[in-house]
């Protein structure tokens, strides 16, 4: 054991006269020795009581005896080369060669080591006790944004360390950071330019063929390039770049180092505020500014200089300022004066993410960022609920008038009159390639022509997406800011925001939310529910492959089970549920059975508001059933009880967005009250011994990683189908294993035991002749409405789904009925020559088939019919 595990100082040779066993952890696996049997080398090492942390600790290592020491290979790594400081009991940091690094949240210096860890490192799991982060080039650029550099970070990572930081460490730290904020891109009067204190830096890109192309003062270029005169103009200080005076990194830098260990003879204040120098700039062509940036970005081929983005505000006088400031109700957080400090550190507005947990407010810090630039803002959602609520806020928590916000849907096509002002509306608005109306046409064209200070991005993990991402060339904005309380999609293509629109600013945990009272304190539980013996005899069949999804959905045990977590929520607890399903066959039979209103992609806009309204403030709706489309950017803050009864296989996001649905703090916590009871609840309802379990335990890893836990819960209903009489036994059927094979009393019909099964009885398909009923629904129900909702990106909450062959009873007009609706009929060639006609006729006119076919009967005397 490592002395900091327990064991005396001493060393691993004894402890009060017991053997203690070394352990040797590697990366790789050892080579065979000489004359050994290759076949017993295969055989697994002995397992000990540390392999589970092993295992934790590192992707691949192996834990052997001091026996196997000279078969290590030099470049390996073992945990007994990590020699412990005399002081580590003060230090709250395990820095390892692997660039990997654990945090102890239990020591008094967290709060401190957070701050920092998390603006050079990605968080990997963040549970009760002990963190764990990763070092990376997307980090560490993150870093450099802010104003740290290598010698910086290295510092303060020993400093806080329990052990040295290896050389290996300092050397990947030194060479990812070596280009990093070299370059910076600052619009400044209208116009892009690319600016570096180091002239010689911008000398060298400059020399690429895609950056020369995008210079616009091509003399200047010619200047620059020159190979006589360089010497001579260095000499006498011009180096045919525009010189400006360099603004600095601003005393975020300096803050989050600022760490006292209380005797560590290193100095907290290392980092020092920039006071900005003399910086060199070249003029940039706009059209050119997207291949500029993915030119320069680190990688094979590229030139490995990444580039910054920030907005001279203050000093933009070309556009209008927007007179906006927040109201003194407006109270910011903590963790929302650090996000916005990261962004303004220097003056200037930088480009970046800031990723705060739903319900944590990231909508106050949007518009807090807005109120500081004081220009234009064009604010992006997904849907138009969303955009409904974002302008609410920022007419809640800023002066800005009615007018002066204005929203751009399919409802609702507006475009403030005053030189500046707020634009709300939705990235399907933006990246629509189909026809538009010539209102939204006008207002797209006032859109793409002005200048915005501040693009606000909710939601922004799906910009990387094929069809979002156009939003970036579509409009021209000084600044983007993202928002988003997942930073995680399944296609692995997250890491391309930090050349869309930047470095993440800003992280903040869930768990210490939680604790401080910001967040409801949710329970995670996970239902087991049985499938009965018919569903599950057709779920195993070969043929009902496709439906197997379904089965499992419509399960009658689930079914019940749903039925009773409502009941006992809004009846005895008072409380608001949201139940969740992708299926629409499953939402709509769930939700017709219960009487219960349902929400889904095909939903009006003018009923989703009215059904929303009447579940935030009405007693009389206490449950709605909702499809994927309340995933993202749907604030009810009234809601405190999540029911998932299908979702979208093993999304890791959807999970946490749904469960963000009841994180907002409720009205009976208290400040700093988050350890006590649980105000919210979250369940899972998952068909047993199916493919639902699977897809359950790959979702629920994003929230185990930032330190939830899932309580499993099985047999809901068995203490009340216990109880009934052997006439109602068919309800339920456990499997073998489940079987409770103790001799239990005989039944005895009493009061008590005739409610219970009164209350049973009520449950829907509780009786056997329902669900087999269902389970023929299911069987006979076409394919189109066995899958799950999916939503376009071509339409605002479109579903694309084939009809089914039903009859429909629709109100439309006469031209709708012979499809001439919207359409005009246009004469296109008129007054042509009979010479003209003709020779067009004989083009047109299709070649001959094969004369020897024979014909059918039906046309075989058509020819002598037309002569």
């Amino acid at each position: 054991p490592h002395p900091s595990m327990g064991s005396p100082a001493g060393g691993p040779e004894a402890v009060e006269g017991r053997a203690v066993k070394r352990l040797k952890v590697t990366f790789k696996r050892p080579q065979a020795r000489v004359g050994t049997d290759a076949k017993s080398e295969e055989q697994p090492v002995e397992s000990t009581a540390f392999d589970a942390l092993a295992e934790e600790a590192s992707r691949k290592f192996e834990i052997m005896d001091d026996a196997d020491v000279g078969i290590v290979k030099e470049d390996t790594f073992t945990f007994l080369d990590l020699k412990l400081k005399p002081d580590h009991r003060n230090r709250p940091v395990w820095v390892t060669p692997d660039r990997r690094v654990f945090l102890e949240s239990f020591s008094p210096l967290y709060r401190q080591a957070y701050d920092f860890l998390i603006a050079i490192a990605e968080p990997v799991s963040r549970p009760q006790c002990i963190h764990e982060y990763m070092l990376t080039a997307h980090s560490l650029y993150a870093a450099v944004s802010i104003g740290l550099n290598a010698e910086t970070i290295v510092k303060v990572l020993d400093r806080l360390s329990k052990v040295s930081v290896s050389k290996e460490l300092v050397q990947f730290v030194r060479q990812t950071t070596q280009n990093c904020g070299k370059l910076k891109l600052v619009i400044q009067d209208n116009r892009f330019l690319l600016e570096s204190p180091f002239p010689g830096v911008l000398r060298e890109i400059v020399k690429d063929e895609v950056i020369a192309r995008a210079v616009k003062d091509k003399e200047r270029l010619a200047r620059i390039l020159g190979s006589g005169e360089v010497g001579t103009r260095q000499a006498q200080g011009d180096t045919g770049f525009i010189v400006r005076k360099d603004v600095g990194s601003g005393s975020v830098a300096a803050e989050i180092t600022a760490i006292d260990l209380g005797g560590d003879d290193v100095a907290a204040g290392e980092a020092e505020e920039d006071a900005g120098g003399v910086t060199h700039a070249i003029e940039i062509l706009p059209s050119m500014i997207e291949h500029v940036k993915q030119r320069c970005l680190p990688g094979s081929g590229s030139l490995n200089y990444p580039i910054l983005e920030e907005y001279d505000f203050q000093n933009d006088k070309m556009n209008p300022d927007l007179v906006m400031e927040l109201k003194p109700t407006a109270k910011l957080r903590s963790y929302q004066q650090k996000s916005l400090s990261k962004m303004f550190s220097n003056g200037r507005a930088r480009s970046g993410v800031i990723v705060l947990p739903c319900g944590a407010g990231k909508s106050l810090t949007g518009v807090a960022a807005a109120s500081r630039v004081k220009k234009s803002v064009l604010c992006l959602c997904l849907n138009s609920v969303s955009v409904d609520q974002w302008r609410h806020q920022f007419l809640l928590w800023t002066n800005l008038q009615e007018h002066q916000v204005s929203k751009f849907t399919a409802e609702n096509k507006q475009m403030f009159s005053s030189d500046a002002g707020v634009l709300v509306t939705t990235y399907s608005m933006l990246t629509h390639e189909g026809r538009r109306s010539e209102e939204a046409s006008r207002i797209l064209r006032e859109m793409q022509s002005k200048e915005w200070g501040l693009m606000l991005l909710d939601e922004v993990h799906v910009v990387p997406a094929e069809t979002f991402r156009k939003v970036i060339a579509i409009v021209k904005s000084h600044c983007k800011l993202g928002l988003t309380a997942t930073l995680v999609r399944e296609d692995n293509l997250i890491d391309h925001l930090n050349f869309l629109i930047g470095p993440k600013l800003y992280e903040a945990n869930w768990l210490d939310l939680v604790s401080q009272g910001y967040l409801a304190n949710v329970q995670c539980a996970e239902v087991w529910c049985e499938m009965t013996k018919e569903f599950f005899a057709e779920y195993l069949k070969k043929e009902n492959k496709r439906r197997r999804e379904l089965l499992y959905v419509m399960n009658p045990i689930k079914f019940m089970t749903c039925q009773f977590l409502i009941e006992y929520h809004e009846q005895h607890r008072r409380d608001k549920v949201i139940v969740f399903s992708d299926n629409i066959f499953a939402l709509r039979e769930y939700a017709l059975k219960l009487r219960r209103p349902f929400i889904y992609g095909a939903t009006t806009h003018n009923e989703r508001t009215r059904i929303l309204h009447h579940f935030k403030h009405s007693n009389e709706v206490n449950t709605i059933f909702i499809s994927r489309v309340g995933d993202n950017s749907i604030d009810i803050p009234e809601a405190n009880v999540i029911i998932q009864i299908a979702s979208h296989a093993g999304a890791r996001r959807q999970e946490a967005q749904r469960l963000g649905r009841i994180l907002r703090p409720k009205q009976s916590m208290v400040a700093g009250s988050g350890k006590g009871e649980f105000n919210a609840f979250f369940y899972s309802l998952v068909s047993k011994d199916t493919q639902e379990m699977y897809y359950s335990t790959k979702r629920q890893q994003f929230l185990i990683d930032q330190g939830y836990s899932f309580k499993v819960i099985t047999g809901l209903l068995d203490s009340m189908v216990r109880r009934l009489p052997p006439c109602c036994s068919h309800l339920y059927h456990p499997s073998p294993r489940d079987l409770d094979l103790t001799p239990s009393p005989p039944f005895t019909p009493t009061p008590q035991n005739n409610k219970d099964a009164a209350e049973k009885s009520q449950l829907c398909y509780s009786k056997r002749d329902d669900q087999i009923n269902l389970l023929t629904k299911i069987l006979v129900a076409g394919e189109a409405e066995q899958g799950d909702e999916v939503l376009t990106t071509d339409k605002e909450q479109a579903v694309q789904q084939e009809a089914p062959t039903v009859a429909r009873r629709n109100v439309s007009s006469l031209a709708g009925l012979s499809g001439a609706r919207g359409l005009s009929y246009l004469e296109y060639s008129t007054g042509a020559s009979s010479s003209a006609t003709a020779a067009g006729a004989a083009a047109r006119k299709p070649k001959k088939g094969n004369p020897n076919r024979e014909r059918h009967f039906l046309f075989k005397y058509r020819k002598r019919f037309q002569k």
